[in-house]
């Protein structure tokens, strides 16, 4: 079967790889849709992110969905013909953090995609991938195999929803409007926040923001000082997701955010500097979010009762064998939210 695999920055090429042996309790899937992550831009563009960095060649990809073509023994329900969405996560389940529920911390995660770890977790852009059946989620007839693929993004807005504690009629202010913003927003109001507030520099992801629920939005670009209106008795707004991994953004929204707001950081940057004194003296609480676990089935639960829209947010299906292409549009936010690769 061909796959995506990526030898250094720029150099992304479609080879043949080998289909792992279907064992006891695993799927057989064929890959029909994946979605091109943040992180695999970073991969094709600069190699890695961090200290993250590409050692050796690496199919790419962790944002699918696609159809089972063979069932293992012990494999569940599962039945070939089946379209599912697959986890990309897979954790030991032994070591004290899988122990204690908190599997996105594992010891020894496997992710697919990543260049962690060495060798590499090959990804899930291929035609064929062999899962583990805890992996898969089934989609509704009503779910396209492109909204499938946005399980995984969304999963992680529900991770950062859940991490910013009950939303009931709170005021949120989401800074950074690429997907993961786009999905906090979604999720945020899913999850009963009144009114919501979308920053970013460019128009299109904020038009984006709009669509998928935003009341209001501010182009930081144009309009520097917009959050000013939202300062007055200390900040107005309950709830930040910062979802651009900017600095700027992040202590720019502080005056917005009223004494004991939560900030949820989602967005991935380089190292930070941050007011501490302004952090000591309104009483901020600074909450991490990486990854999910246990949100990718809720993901799933919502796209298939229609509870939630992603569609406005997938912006072009390309073919995987126009990788160059596909990735020139995913990086370009005054054109593309999701792009998604079609791998039939």
């Amino acid at each position: 079967m061909e796959a995506l695999v990526i030898h250094a920055p720029g150099d992304l090429r479609v080879e043949e790889v080998p289909t792992p042996e279907l064992g006891p309790g695993q799927l057989r899937v064929r890959v029909r849709c994946g979605g091109i992550c943040g992180s695999d831009l970073h991969y094709y563009q600069h190699g890695g992110f961090g200290t993250v960095r590409i050692k050796e060649p690496m199919v790419l990809g962790h944002e699918v969905a696609g159809m089972i073509e063979a069932v293992g023994a012990g494999a569940g329900s599962f039945a070939a013909g089946d379209r599912v969405a697959i986890s990309p996560s897979r954790p030991c389940g032994l070591c004290r953090y899988c122990q204690q529920g908190l599997q996105n911390h594992c010891l020894d995660m496997r992710y697919y995609g990543s260049a962690m770890r060495t060798p590499h977790v090959q990804g899930a852009f291929r035609q064929e991938i062999v899962v583990e059946h805890w992996q898969a989620h089934r989609l509704a007839d009503s779910v396209s195999d492109g909204e499938g693929s946005m399980a995984e993004p969304l999963s992680v807005a529900l991770h950062a929803v859940r991490r910013a504690g009950p939303l009931l009629g709170k005021r949120v202010l989401v800074t950074g409007c690429g997907p993961i913003g786009a999905l906090a927003i979604i999720a945020a109001r899913r999850a009963g926040a009144t009114h919501i507030v979308a920053t970013d520099v460019g128009s299109h992801t904020l038009g984006k923001a709009l669509k998928v629920g935003a009341d209001e939005v501010v182009n930081v670009a144009q309009e520097p000082e917009g959050l000013a209106r939202f300062t007055a008795d200390k900040g107005s707004f309950d709830v930040l997701f910062e979802a651009s991994g900017n600095q700027r953004a992040l202590v720019g929204a502080f005056d917005a955010l009223r004494p004991r707001g939560v900030i949820v950081q989602l967005g991935l940057g380089g190292e930070m500097t941050l007011p501490i004194n302004t952090i000591v003296a309104k009483e901020f609480e600074l909450r991490g979010a990486f990854r999910f676990h246990e949100e990718f089935a809720v993901a799933v639960e919502l796209l298939n009762k229609g509870l939630v829209d992603v569609k406005p947010l997938i912006s072009a299906t390309l073919s995987y064998r126009d990788s160059a292409r596909a990735f020139a549009l995913a990086a370009d936010r005054s054109q593309a939210m999701k792009v998604i690769l079609n791998f039939d």
